[in-house]
């Protein structure tokens, strides 16, 4: 048996890493040995807030000085979503593997540029969705397979929170430098319909409602998946907290009641179905945190040479969809993908 743990540095001391640090700590297969900060400070605060019992972790002024510490074999990183693409190259040429919060970047040549360095200086890059992880997807997807509600024709995903002050930094940068609700939760809610068809999206229609910064502070709209299959989101920073997903077939429909959410205890996973033939069903799973599945995944990807099933494809995908529907929201016309 294979006890050897993944060490991990973080790059970054942002506010995320209240779930990751806590989940690099306690995946069996991962250890944290350290986090660098451009902001002095700051990484020794993140260490107290989100994990005060941890010993042992370095703490770094400036990203350069992590990419230097030879201990270090994988690299977290959560910046500001523009700034994905220079730090994930650097990562990658000082040969370390990178899980990239999502979205891996804001422009699919970006994310080219981050697979030709991957597969030059072969490591393992994958984009950080954890919510895929969770057991309740897998069920959702046993229950597509079964046959009850037939053949997929419609899903729907929507995520949305009031904003609170805190998080008022989403709006800073216009969509442009990744900023607004399409590129925050907007890649949860296209990543999740993607995964609800068996092909690729063709077209969107779309509608924001833009800050002043340019930002988007609400998208709607409509993915066409060809041969009439569609897929519709709705992602929101002024509705009340919606985190849930519907797929609706030929002969009956699915949802998935709690899909983003923070883990907890509060939060228990409910998927429910029915069918046209009267038969339905409310299913109970048990508490996971996806956070820490994640990691052991992408951990267990490093220590055994696996390819991730998150790769390249699907966050290429995933970012020429969010790019056709800002193009969209802007122009108030349908766009191709």
């Amino acid at each position: 048996m294979n006890n050897r743990k993944i060490k991990w540095g973080i790059l970054g001391a942002a506010r995320v890493n209240e779930r990751l640090l806590p989940a690099l700590i306690d995946a069996p297969n991962s250890e944290v040995v350290a986090i660098s900060s451009r902001r002095p400070g700051a990484a020794e605060e993140t260490i107290r807030k989100y994990s005060p019992h941890s010993t042992g972790i370095k703490t770094l002024n400036g990203f350069e000085a992590l990419l230097l510490e030879k201990e270090v074999e994988a690299i977290y990183i959560p910046l500001a979503n523009h700034e994905h693409i220079e730090w994930a190259i650097k990562s990658i040429e000082s040969g370390r593997h990178v899980l990239i919060e999502k979205p891996m970047s804001i422009r699919l040549q970006d994310i080219l540029s981050i697979e030709q360095a991957a597969k030059k200086h072969n490591v393992k890059v994958m984009e950080g969705f954890m919510y895929y992880f969770h057991p309740q997807h897998q069920r959702v997807r046993e229950i597509v397979a079964s046959g009850k509600i037939g053949e997929v024709r419609f899903a729907k995903a929507s995520f949305s929170f009031m904003m609170r002050p805190a998080r008022m930094y989403r709006l800073a940068n216009d969509t442009a430098m990744g900023g607004g609700a399409m590129w925050d939760i907007g890649p949860y809610a296209v990543h999740v319909l993607r995964h609800c068809f068996d092909n690729e999206p063709i077209s969107v229609n779309a509608m924001s409602k833009f800050s002043e910064t340019g930002a988007d502070v609400s998208t709607s709209g409509i993915i066409d998946f060809g041969d009439g299959k569609r897929g519709h989101f709705d992602t929101s920073f002024e509705c009340a907290r919606q985190s849930e997903y519907t797929i609706i077939g030929t002969r009956g429909g699915i949802k998935c009641h709690t899909v983003w959410q923070l883990p907890g205890t509060n939060d228990v996973p409910v998927v429910s179905w029915w069918s046209d033939d009267g038969s339905m069903a409310i299913e109970t799973l048990p508490v996971s945190n996806h956070f820490n599945l994640e990691i052991e995944y992408f951990s267990n990807c490093i220590l055994n040479d696996i390819a991730p099933k998150l790769d390249f494809e699907d966050a290429k995908y995933n970012c020429r969809t969010i790019e056709a529907i800002l193009k969209s929201s802007h122009s108030g016309d349908r766009v191709e993908i």
